[in-house]
């Protein structure tokens, strides 16, 4: 059979997630309704690199997706978008190998976390608009302590992969574009709520409320404090996942300009 390498870009403001799900509406449930009604086959498996959460958006989501078919890559492309919702777009599709597994094959996955510092009458689903303002250094300063491995079990509400809360972070950047605050975390893979807990502690030190130090105190030992922080999922995006040959390194930019006010 086939398998097929898709590449997602979606709003997930008025999903339930990736995840297909009894009685709510999802990403993956979305595109399995229309590669059905496509292909008029119900024999095939969608298979995503890994979850979003309700909310959470994403900018480069890959799938594979296992199909019988004799439409080509572009002919898929069309003919799904043509059925998915506007929120849902296909954004590339290409035959691979049976060896190439969405989520197995995958080195690296960043996330990009925007935080707007006004209010902005276009962007509210996809920002999370802080009122306090934030110091931008202190919170460069705040996300250097989180680069490397450490136990991130106050920043999850499950065990990770095998149990273990140990988790490495490649990479946490914090720009200023406009009137945005991005955030860009890079890692192998995620715990549950860690990218929005990471980013509700790093603004709770931008207001002050937090000082840098106790940031050192969150990853060593465990804390709800964390739970308390957990930045919305209205600013959070799956930016890139990557794969043997990709590069790690691209420019950080938003998915919409908040100029200075």
């Amino acid at each position: 059979m086939p398998r097929f390498k898709i590449t997602v870009e979606y709003a997930g403001t008025r999903f339930s997630g990736w995840q297909i799900q009894k009685n709510a509406r999802t990403v993956a449930g979305e595109i399995s309704t229309a590669v059905g009604e496509l292909s008029q086959r119900t024999d095939f498996e969608l298979y995503g690199s890994g979850r979003t959460d309700a909310g959470v958006h994403a900018l480069r989501q890959v799938a594979h997706l296992d199909l019988e078919t004799r439409l080509s890559p572009r002919d898929l492309i069309y003919g799904l978008n043509d059925r998915l919702p506007a929120d849902i777009n296909i954004l590339a599709a290409e035959k691979v190998t049976r060896q190439f597994h969405a989520r197995h094959s995958a080195l690296a996955r960043s996330y990009l976390y925007q935080i707007a510092r006004r209010r902005t009458a276009f962007g509210k689903p996809l920002v999370w608009w802080v009122k306090d303002r934030l110091d931008a250094n202190l919170m460069r300063t705040a996300a250097q302590l989180f680069q490397g491995m450490h136990d991130y079990a106050s920043f999850s509400d499950q065990d990770g992969e095998g149990g273990s809360t140990q988790d490495k972070v490649e990479q946490l950047h914090v720009e200023e574009q406009g009137d945005l605050l991005l955030v860009r975390v890079l890692g192998s893979h995620f715990l549950w709520k860690m990218v929005r807990r990471m980013v509700g502690v790093l603004a709770e030190v931008g207001r002050g409320s937090l000082r840098v130090e106790a940031v050192a105190r969150l990853l060593r030992e465990r804390s709800e404090l964390t739970a308390q922080l957990t930045a919305p999922p209205s600013g959070l995006f799956l930016e890139r996942v990557f794969y043997p040959g990709d590069a790690f390194e691209h420019p950080l930019l938003p998915v919409l300009s908040v100029p200075r006010n």
